[in-house]
């Protein structure tokens, strides 16, 4: 099996797809804080971690705090394609952010949907031009591909943080949150022909944070670093205690840090399907690659990384926050 390792791109004009909890914000305030490698055309929310009033708060909060209140965000779906919805709360508790005493942000939602922003932007986007970063369920992006299927034409490459092979699921035993949360929609996105790129748990139970790394946090001296530390302490100890890890992951982060930084990281094409069957395996990810499938490869797989480097980059991208 050939191993591929990711190679470093230019600029992305990036729109993330997000449901945050915690991770979420962290992934965002770490995009908004790399303005001259991410322009970030919009925030659009979904349903996922809480419901989608509480994620589309949650999202106008993270951009508050990183001082880009000039970034629009959309609320979109509340629900998935066709299951019935699920939350996180146990981990993400109920108001997505645990640890930190919820205020309503200075500025609210830009006017519009994010499934009809999405249609509008990348059907006039430059052929090929625009990233989409998923961190939660891909519902938004499912919806706006249903209507208008030609908006691919517009889509660089889709960058997810979901599904897992090696390291187990995280909801069921096979399955990932937010493969589970909205399998069809995954398949829907697998199936409109974009290139796609998938972060997994395989990658995120890898990269996690230890006491020297909350340290290097807090070291920061600023309120990012304070933040970020606050909500991760109170969210990382769930998945320690289930996994007996030494520390816990950071799941969306990891999907910045590859925008940014894609050496960091390797993978391998696959060809990858999900199960959208109701049974044991409902939602779980199906790999499949290497010579003798005749399955052609539709991911790119990511499934190792530079833990202490992704640290690193998460930390010097924080420090530019006030």
């Amino acid at each position: 099996m050939v191993e591929v390792t990711a190679v470093k791109t230019l600029r992305h004009d990036l729109i993330i797809d997000t449901d945050p909890g915690v991770d979420d914000v962290v992934a965002l305030l770490v995009a908004l804080a790399s303005p001259e490698a991410l322009n970030v055309l919009a925030i659009t929310t979904v349903a996922g971690n809480v419901r989608v009033e509480k994620t589309s708060r949650n999202a106008c909060l993270a951009r508050e705090w990183a001082g880009r209140e000039q970034v629009p965000v959309y609320a979109g779906a509340a629900r998935p394609l066709q299951r019935a919805p699920i939350y996180a709360e146990d981990i993400h508790g109920q108001e997505g952010l645990p640890g930190f005493c919820v205020q309503e942000p200075r500025q609210g939602l830009a006017t519009g949907g994010a499934v009809e922003h999405l249609i509008d932007i990348l059907s006039k986007a430059e052929p090929h031009s625009i990233t989409l970063a998923m961190l939660g369920p891909q519902t938004n992006l499912a919806l706006a591909l249903r209507q208008a299927p030609d908006i691919v034409r517009g889509i660089r490459e889709v960058v997810v943080m979901g599904g897992a092979q090696t390291m187990g699921g995280n909801i069921t035993p096979t399955a990932e949150f937010n493969l589970y949360a909205d399998p069809h929609a995954a398949e829907v996105v697998l199936a409109s022909g974009a290139r796609v790129v998938y972060l997994s748990l395989d990658v995120t139970h890898r990269i996690l944070t230890s006491e020297a790394r909350f340290r290097q946090l807090a070291t920061l001296g600023n309120r990012a670093g304070a933040l970020v530390v606050a909500i991760l302490q109170a969210y990382v100890a769930a998945d320690m205690e289930r996994y007996g890890l030494s520390g816990g992951p950071v799941h969306d982060a990891c999907v910045i840090a590859y925008l940014l930084q894609p050496e960091l990281f390797r993978g391998r094409p696959v060809h990858m399907s999900v199960d959208c069957h109701e049974g044991p395996t409902f939602g779980q990810a199906r790999i499949e690659g290497g010579r003798g499938s005749g399955l052609s490869a539709n991911v790119l797989w990511i499934e190792n990384g530079d833990p202490q480097g992704v640290f690193d980059l998460l930390c010097a991208r924080l420090a530019r926050l006030g």
